[in-house]
């Protein structure tokens, strides 16, 4: 059986914040229906390519897989009975929609409430929603400028010019605190038998996420210093080139440090008085990455990975984003997955990557066509009151 067998989420979120969060609660066994517009559907069905139906783009497979899909216009009076007669059924409603907007169409806690007394009402926002900034929209680039994450690159290279992180990250983030939001609701319903509302904001979430290191000497009143993790920050720490590509090094610890060296016959640093007085100010480690990059232009990377191996070095070689899928480990391990949609033929899946003792692998299902179970899921809500009559 799977670890969320018998869990019910009607999900109302779009783009990657909520789908990305209820995906990982539908690998672990809860039935997901996804509520989305007719005709369009999600946003997110169309990010990446797809062919060839261009509404089951390659970022949909990644964050929808395992969902049932139903098409409700919720300003039509049929189709918000569908709605309510799925939140009587349900154990977690998750939307992402705002406030005013989610109470004019009668889906507001209270509403939800009415219908199912120990629902779990999850809601995505961008900000929380006693703060100024409650009615405003959000998106990962809003998210990241607003969290200094834009800030971080211009301290590691000097260009002055704010920049995005290359990823979805704030999004991605938030969708894991809606995951475990929702299972400590689930657990804490389990317990005592109630539901409750549960707010999960993205600007909290992600700026939560990216101050635990770099809120630094700023934790402080007063401050001791800057905000900024200076390790993170220091523009020498990089792959190292080799002869044939890159790799990444990392001499966390002063038994690793001196490891390294003697392993780069570079051991003659660590005693010198510019060393000695760079680590007195906790500034030596651009030292030792001048150091490294200085030596390890000598051998090939296979040849370096294999002499840190034996001398317990954390080091990986630094590969390309198309090349990742190669790598030996995720061969072994079976973490990429050819599998074939019925729609779109074939395509490469990540696996979940938390092994459960209690849960055996499972058949994670397939992101679903827009309305592809509405008969389906019609059908079923028909035949639940027919038994109940």
């Amino acid at each position: 059986m799977s670890m969320l067998s018998g869990i019910r989420i009607i999900d109302l979120t779009t783009v990657i914040f909520g789908p990305y969060a209820t995906q990982m609660l539908a690998d672990l066994g809860a039935e997901v229906i996804k509520v989305e517009t007719p005709g369009a559907g999600d946003i997110s069905r169309y990010l990446g390519s797809g062919i060839p139906d261009p509404t089951m783009g390659s970022i949909h497979l990644t964050v929808n897989r395992g969902k049932r899909s139903i098409a409700l216009d919720l300003k039509q009076a049929e189709d918000a009975a569908v709605l309510r007669d799925l939140v009587a059924t349900a154990d977690v409603f998750f939307h992402n929609i705002r406030g005013k907007a989610i109470a004019k169409l009668g889906f507001d806690y209270a509403a939800c409430r009415a219908l199912k007394p120990d629902i779990i009402y999850v809601h995505g926002t961008g900000f929380g929603q006693d703060g100024p900034y409650a009615d405003l929209q959000a998106y990962d680039d809003v998210i990241q400028a607003a969290s200094g994450t834009t800030s971080l690159l211009p301290r590691v290279d000097g260009d002055p010019r704010p920049r995005y992180f290359p990823s979805l990250i704030a999004d991605k983030i938030a969708g894991q605190f809606g995951a475990q939001a929702i299972l400590a609701a689930l657990v804490h319903k389990l317990r005592t038998g109630e539901g409750q509302a549960v707010e999960v904001p993205m600007f909290e979430c992600f700026t939560a996420f990216m101050l635990t290191e770099h809120l630094r000497d700023a934790t402080l009143d007063p401050p001791l210093g800057p905000a900024g993790y200076p390790r993170q920050l220091d523009p020498t720490r990089q792959p190292f080139p080799t002869r044939d590509g890159y790799v990444a090094i990392v001499p966390y610890t002063p038994e690793s440090t001196v490891r390294l060296m003697t392993l780069l016959d570079s051991d003659a640093l660590l005693e010198t008085p510019e060393y000695a007085a760079a680590k007195a100010e906790g500034r030596h480690m651009p030292l030792i990455y001048a150091e490294i990059a200085r030596k390890t232009p000598t051998k090939t990377t296979a040849e370096w990975l294999a002499i840190f191996a034996a001398n317990d070095i954390p080091a990986m070689a630094a590969r390309d984003l198309q090349h990742v899928r190669e790598d030996p480990h995720f061969e072994a391990t079976g973490f990429f997955r050819r599998r074939t949609h019925p729609d779109v033929g074939g395509f490469h899946e990540m696996q979940p990557p938390v092994r459960y003792g209690a849960m055996g692998p499972r058949d994670l299902g397939f992101a679903p066509r827009l309305d592809g179970d509405g008969v389906a899921i019609r059908a079923e809500l028909s035949q639940a009151k027919d038994c109940v009559a």
